[in-house]
């Protein structure tokens, strides 16, 4: 079951409008496979080799980067990705370059572990764990539209907390269809 794309990542493709998609902490690639398969260019990014062997594919380049060791910097210019892909993945620094990164009609698919989880298991450490609103907060201050947004409770594919979010940069040409690309619930 993890190595299926989740339902959130799956709704918000669609969105992403053509040009390269990164696809942060990429683990075994589920997500990369999704965007390549809808004809985007993916890089792959994750710190754990074997990973980034098992993601390797048509369409899709890797990156083995440990974004949390002493002295890493974000390594991506401003504006570079017409999509950015994170699932269950936060690094609380890195969130305004990555941001930043996003094209500025690119679309930026979110979903992690929110407080409350720690209930359910791992994630339990604070550190890793979305306060309140903090994703719709933090996409904001960034100045991303944001297109979609749930903060809370999900059964599949295990319970857990979460908070996911579907935003687009200033350019994005938002028509309102983008919202039944994100109908139905898990």
């Amino acid at each position: 079951m993890m190595d299926m794309p989740s339902n959130w990542v799956r709704r918000c493709a669609p969105l992403l409008p053509a040009g390269e998609v990164l696809d942060l902490a990429c683990g075994s690639g589920r997500h990369a496979r999704l965007c390549a398969a809808l004809g985007h260019p993916v890089l792959a990014l994750d710190r754990d080799p074997a990973a980034l062997a098992a993601t390797r594919g048509p369409g899709i380049d890797t990156m083995e980067y440990d974004l949390e060791a002493e002295g890493a910097r974000w390594p991506f210019a401003a504006g570079r990705f017409a999509g950015i892909v994170v699932t269950n993945y936060l690094h609380r620094p890195l969130m305004p370059a990555l941001m930043a990164s996003l094209a500025p009609g690119g679309v930026l698919v979110y979903e992690t572990f929110a407080i409350g989880n720690e209930t359910f298991g791992k994630p339990a450490n604070p550190s890793f764990l979305l306060g309140r609103g903090e994703l719709l907060e933090l996409a904001r201050a960034a100045g991303l539209q944001v297109i979609a947004f749930e903060d809370g409770r999900v059964q599949r594919p295990r319970p857990a907390m979460v908070q996911r979010l579907c935003a687009a940069g200033p350019a994005y040409a938002f028509s309102g269809a983008e919202l039944g690309h994100l109908s139905g619930q898990e």
